[in-house]
């Protein structure tokens, strides 16, 4: 039974048990609803209580509902049910109360939560606003600056913040949630006149708005559900709640039929298929892994191991000298120092990651080690003669991980006596911030080490998607095409500042060339000045190498602002007329078009070679680990929309080979998916 009551000394339980997460589904509003027409009919209930059973609290609405005709009663006339009832009805928040959760507790007159109970309302992230109430009824409980907090950023708060803000009335410390729920709620029986939270009030604060949209502008730009959320909260102070409510469910009626909604639901099922590995007995178990050597302690390195150390796992790290090794050590602990300062870890936390870490030089000190991980040079020599290294120390069963972000995985699984032990993991920097974790499937990688490295990844806290083997697996395959057409257009007359603001207008973080400077110009430079054959070449035997010599494709002011470079156009058009180009006028149109289009190209070869599993697993390495734009879906989705039948018109024109798979979609009128 989804819902079920129980009177106990007057007050109603009304329990919901909808595992896993008692998502506000159809059969869960409908009970609810009965149940409270019960609960209100009845003299011998004085007041009422609502919890869930199993880990949580209402999660959320159900997401699969989205999109579809809705069944009664809404979400919006359950919420205003439970306002206007005449006895108290308190909500007992465990787990988390999310999205449509948090909306029914803010309906109750009162709300009591156990003080590990996370709060929150993340619609936006699904390209939406709370349609229930959320943004008439949590501004007047917390304050408009609190709830722009919670509701455009969308990130959950805790329950000792949500007791600070008002937004529940009292903490549970006991394990017991339900014997303090009923007690509060026979506390608070014969209390007249209820806590209505809709008929609060609150000041207008334009001022607070404002300097939201100041700090976080940038972030926000060209999404729609933060524009709404803003329109939203601002009407809770000035209307009655019966016309905000109104303005509410119109602009959610608008976002959840646009693009942006639509594109932000493909993302939320497409990051959970990317977890599932198509083919493989599911009975299969992952070893454990206690354990984790890494091998090399530079910026990659030392990231790797944080990532590890965070989430509870010891670690051996390793480099050839000592120098080397304290320079990883201390840039770990700079970093959790500033972790400490910002408020992100504790001291406590600092001190039992440093307990975790084994500094060694002696590759003797990863014979204990469940995984080892390289994180050396991404050139093949150097990586075959450190996984050799590894395979004649380590433990028969160790899994061994190349953190390679190009090179051919099964080349180096043969450096070993255990290719089938072998996997690439590839980390993107810095690894202890970025959530993406490539999984490389070699040809002979044991299935039983794949499952251990997709349950390993989830355990510290990483998105795992799994590539084939190739040359840059899927992200970097892709992001070679942009990079070849951008360099197209720079010869063509484009310059440096045109294409990458043409690409952060689309919504990418930062251009390629930009991205080249922060990177270093002279990553793979062969460093023979005498050898000018590409652009880059030029640049490097210029000493142009980026931010860190303070000159690139652009220049660097010492806070590293870029600005344009008259030097490094000269060198780059003389380039160009020296390679026989001439310079032509290139709008911003072809430039996105160009780099944009050929990168979907790529994907579908990378579909057609199974290289990835489906596309929605490109969308999620993409967004991920590149900044692509999540209110488009990813490459493969945005692709899909803009109509691939185009993209075949644009390719062609602009003299691109058209992959097979592109144009036999294209000409079926199916997705990538299909």
């Amino acid at each position: 039974m989804v819902v079920s009551t129980q009177l106990r000394d007057g007050i109603m339980e009304i329990v919901v048990d909808s595992p896993p997460v008692n998502a506000l589904g159809h059969a869960v509003r409908a009970g609810l609803a009965e149940a409270l027409d019960t609960g209100l009919s009845q003299p011998a209930v004085d007041a009422i209580v609502l919890r869930c059973a199993g880990r949580t609290f209402f999660a959320g609405a159900d997401i699969s509902e989205f999109g579809k005709p809705p069944k009664a009663p809404a979400l919006p006339d359950l919420c205003d049910l439970i306002e206007r009832s005449a006895k108290p009805v308190v909500a007992a928040i465990h787990g988390t109360a999310l999205g449509g959760g948090l909306e029914v507790a803010l309906a109750c007159h009162y709300r009591i939560a156990a003080t590990t109970a996370q709060l929150g309302t993340p619609e936006v992230k699904l390209g939406l606003l709370p349609g229930a109430g959320g943004t008439q009824r949590l501004p007047r409980l917390v304050g408009v600056a609190a709830a722009l907090d919670m509701i455009v950023l969308g990130d959950p708060i805790s329950a000792e913040r949500a007791l600070a803000l008002g937004l529940v009335d009292r903490l549970s410390s006991s394990d017991d949630l339900a014997s303090d729920a009923l007690a509060f709620a026979r506390m608070v029986a014969t209390v007249r006149r209820l806590p209505r939270t809709g008929g609060k009030e609150i000041e207008p604060d334009k001022a607070a708005i404002d300097r939201f949209k100041a700090t976080h502008g940038r972030k926000l730009a060209g999404q729609h559900a933060p524009q709404a959320c803003f329109e939203a909260i601002a009407a809770a102070a000035i209307l009655p709640l019966v016309e905000g409510l109104a303005l509410e469910r119109r602009l959610f009626g608008q976002l959840v039929e646009g693009s942006q909604a639509k594109a932000l639901r493909h993302y939320f099922f497409a990051e959970r298929k990317a977890a599932k590995i198509d083919g493989l007995d599911p009975d299969i178990k992952p070893r454990r892994v206690d354990r984790v050597g890494v091998i090399g302690a530079g910026t990659m390195g030392a990231g790797i191991a944080m990532a590890f150390m965070s989430a509870g796992l010891a670690v051996t790290i390793l480099d050839t000298s000592q120098a080397a090794l304290d320079r990883g050590l201390a840039q770990m602990h700079r970093t959790w120092e500033s972790g400490v300062a910002r408020g992100r870890i504790t001291r406590e936390d600092l001190e039992r990651y440093s307990a975790l870490l084994t500094p060694s030089l002696d590759y003797d000190a990863l014979r204990g080690c469940d995984l080892v991980v390289e994180a050396v040079f991404d050139l093949m020599e150097v990586k075959r003669e450190v996984l050799g290294r590894v395979d004649a120390v380590a433990k028969p069963d160790t899994i061994i991980a190349t953190n390679t972000s190009y090179l051919d995985v099964d080349a180096l699984a043969l450096a070993t006596s255990r290719p089938e032990q072998v996997i690439g993991l590839h980390f993107f920097s810095p690894a202890n911030v970025m959530k993406l974790l490539e999984i490389v499937r070699g040809a002979r990688t044991a299935p039983v080490v794949l499952v251990t490295a997709m349950t390993l990844a989830k355990r510290i806290g990483k998105i795992p998607v799994v590539s084939g083997n190739c040359y840059g697996f899927i992200g970097n395959r892709m992001l070679a095409k942009r990079r070849e057409q951008a360099f197209e257009l720079l010869m063509e007359g484009a310059t440096v500042q045109q294409i990458d603001e043409a690409l952060v207008a689309f919504g990418m973080p930062m251009g390629p060339f930009q991205m080249s400077d922060l990177a270093g110009v002279d990553i793979g430079w062969h460093r023979d000045p005498s050898r000018i054959e590409t652009v880059r070449d030029a640049l490097c035997a210029a000493g142009r190498l980026g931010q860190k010599a303070g000159k690139g494709y652009y220049d660097y002011d010492e806070n590293r602002k870029a600005v344009p470079s008259p030097e490094a156009r000269t060198i780059i058009e003389a380039f160009a007329v020296q390679a026989g180009h001439r310079a032509r006028s290139i709008g911003q149109d072809e430039i996105r078009e160009r780099c944009l289009f050929a990168m979907v190209n790529e994907g579908a070869n990378i579909l057609a070679e199974g290289i990835a599993q489906r596309a929605s697993d490109i969308d999620v390495v993409w967004i991920n680990g590149y900044g692509w734009p999540k209110h488009t879906g990813g490459p493969m989705f945005w692709a899909e929309q803009v109509g691939l039948g185009l993209i075949v018109k644009r390719l062609e024109s602009y003299q691109i080979p058209v992959a097979p798979l592109l144009a036999q979609k294209a000409r079926a009128g199916e997705g990538f998916d299909v």
